[in-house]
């Protein structure tokens, strides 16, 4: 049976069909395609865009090293535009010669592809540009590779070498500059001294070293804000600039602490006397902002070749020195003594006891009663702060708390102090005991601290104890001279607490009334040294009567301290003083034969 032949429709159907599948495969295929190239040109014109964002030139070629690929920095150094470029051979392009002899330099891309790695440009390589100007620069070439690993020519990438030496200039004064101030930091300054001290031992002269510590700084910084602590230190560098030769090396060597470099003197008493106008210089008043502020600084000096003969015994003793300045009180200066290393070891010795008797409680309080001078009784009392050694015995307050406040641990011992005052008032009240007020001496620098009104409430709250019963005695000094506004704030904020403030060793400082008036003070204490020369000088006497009508004037409650006869007392008494404290009434008391004295020595 014969087979039936498709129709002519039938045949027409079926090309009709393929014909159609055949167009939707090309459309498919054209679709891909511009895909394809779309995502190509892309991929070129993030890759261009990539290269003209950089801040390098770079230069392409073929294996006949002639350029495909100019970048816009390119464009900039060489002179040539891309249009031009393009197509040039590179020697055309890139002119290079040594910018010593001004021969042709080695063509960097050939290189490159004949030895297959990257190579360096020659040194003192130049770029002969466009115009004919000449240009140093420095960099790179290396081999293009296809995904065979087929060489298929080269890319340089090359930049201006002055750049880099300007860049390495500024790299290398960031190096040796503090940022804040501007000034040399401790090792352009240790570079300089050793300079100095050759110079001095072959020309046999001698070099000072002046360390500055500025006094309390810390306490500005803590309760005003970095901003304004860093504006006082550039304030600070402008004084010190001001003090100082031009051939002077000014140093910030961290923090508060500054450094002084004399690279030549003839005698000691050349450097005493520029760290005397140092002084005199930082001690007056800074404008910061809407802020006063009132430093004073400690100055320790270091001499080569009697202090020393490099730079690191020649900093330490200057810094020994800055320490026993800072023990003498406020704006001090002091000359390294051989004898100051005996007692910088029993300081560092006093400061590791120090933590270890803060964490193992070896410190104890005493309190020293006061009595109404009118009638006789106990009003109140002074805490004060004593230190038990297990190796030495009992360390008297002047030889630890100077160690204290200049190793930062005057503020963890301060709310220790506060902290155990409060419990042992609770403790005794609610062993039936009348309490009287304590007063706690505080440090400028806890006054300083923005966190203490906050500190002492949380302690009040935990022990329960009620304000009034506690008394804050801050100095006359730290008052007057140290971070005032600061000091101001803290004093209101603790006023505002209900506790009580008074200016303890009054008359020994240089209070201004105006700025007297503007402190919530409830108390003067009398200087104790004034009390004890009542009677051998008129002008003592008189100085103390004029104290206390300057307190009673300003409704201020008078305490005169120290007072250890009865001459002195019947004294204090007719001028109207209200109270007073010494070994006339009662040596420093231990806590249990104080609690016992609140039972007996009270009005019934």
């Amino acid at each position: 049976m014969e087979s039936e032949k498709p129709t002519p429709c039938a045949n027409y159907a079926t090309n009709t069909v393929l014909m159609h599948g055949d167009i939707s495969d090309l459309h498919h295929m054209d679709a891909r395609l511009r895909d394809a190239e779309a995502a190509l040109q892309a991929s070129m014109e993030w890759a261009q865009a990539t290269l003209n964002s950089i801040g390098d030139a770079v230069i392409t070629t073929d294996l006949e090293c002639q350029v495909t690929y100019l970048n816009r920095v390119a464009e900039t150094l060489t002179g040539w535009s891309s249009i031009d470029a393009l197509g040039q051979h590179l020697s055309d392009v890139l002119t290079l010669v040594n910018g010593q002899t001004l021969k042709t330099a080695t063509n960097p891309a050939k290189r490159a592809m004949d030895e297959n790695r990257t190579v360096g440009l020659a040194m003192d390589c130049v770029l002969i540009r466009k115009d004919g100007s000449q240009l140093e620069i420095e960099d790179s070439a290396a081999p293009i590779h296809d995904s065979h690993g087929h060489i298929r020519g080269a890319v340089i990438v090359f930049h201006d070498a002055c750049q880099s030496l300007t860049q390495s200039s500024k790299l290398a004064y960031q190096a040796q500059h503090d940022p804040l101030t501007g000034l040399p930091n401790r090792i352009l300054l240790a570079e300089r001294l050793s300079r100095a001290i050759g110079l001095a031992k072959r020309h046999q002269h001698q070099v000072a070293l002046i360390y500055l510590d500025l006094d309390a700084f810390k306490p500005i910084n803590d309760s005003l804000g970095h901003s304004i602590g860093d504006a006082l230190l550039q304030a600070v560098a402008v004084r010190l600039r001001e003090c100082t030769r031009d051939t002077d090396t000014i140093c910030r060597q961290g923090g508060d602490e500054f450094v002084v470099l004399l690279s030549e003197i003839e005698k000691p008493q050349d450097a005493v006397r520029i760290a005397e106008k140092i002084l005199n210089a930082l001690a007056a008043p800074y404008r910061i902002g809407h802020h006063e502020l009132r430093i004073t600084t400690s100055i320790g000096i270091s001499l080569y070749p009697d202090h020393g003969v490099d730079t690191f015994t020649l900093l330490n003793n200057a810094d020994t020195a800055m320490y026993h300045a800072k023990k003498s009180g406020d704006n001090h200066s002091q000359l390294f003594r051989a004898d100051m290393n005996a007692l910088r070891e029993q300081r560092s010795h006093i400061e590791s006891q120090l933590h270890r008797a803060l964490k193992e409680d070896a410190l104890f309080l005493d309190f020293q009663p006061r009595v109404d001078i009118a009638t006789g009784y106990l009003v109140s009392a002074e805490a004060l702060l004593r230190w038990c050694n297990p190796a030495i015995g009992l360390v008297q307050p002047l030889a630890f708390l100077p160690v204290a406040e200049a190793r930062g641990l005057i503020v963890p011992i301060g709310h220790w102090v506060l902290m155990e005052t409060c419990r042992r008032l609770q403790a005794w009240r609610k062993e039936g005991v009348e309490i009287v007020p304590i007063a706690v001496n505080m440090s400028a620098i806890e006054l300083g601290d923005r966190t203490l009104p906050a500190r002492i409430a949380d302690i009040l709250s935990n022990t329960g104890l009620e304000a009034h019963f506690l008394e804050v005695e801050v100095t006359e000094s730290s008052l007057m001279h140290h971070h005032n506004e600061a000091s101001l704030s803290t004093l209101i904020e603790l006023s505002q607490l209900g506790i009580r403030i008074a200016i303890d060793d009054f008359g020994a400082g240089n209070s201004s009334l105006k700025r007297l008036k503007c402190f919530p003070i409830d108390t003067l204490n009398i200087a104790s040294c004034f009390v004890q020369d009542m009677h051998g000088s008129v002008e003592n006497a008189s100085f103390i009567n004029a104290l206390i009508n300057l307190g009673h004037n300003l409704a201020l409650r008078v305490i005169a301290k120290g007072v250890e006869t009865q001459e002195q007392l019947d004294h204090l008494k007719l001028q109207g003083c209200d109270g007073a404290q010494g070994f006339l009434f009662n040596q420093p008391l231990s806590a249990a034969d104080f609690r016992q004295l609140l039972v007996v020595d009270r009005p019934r």
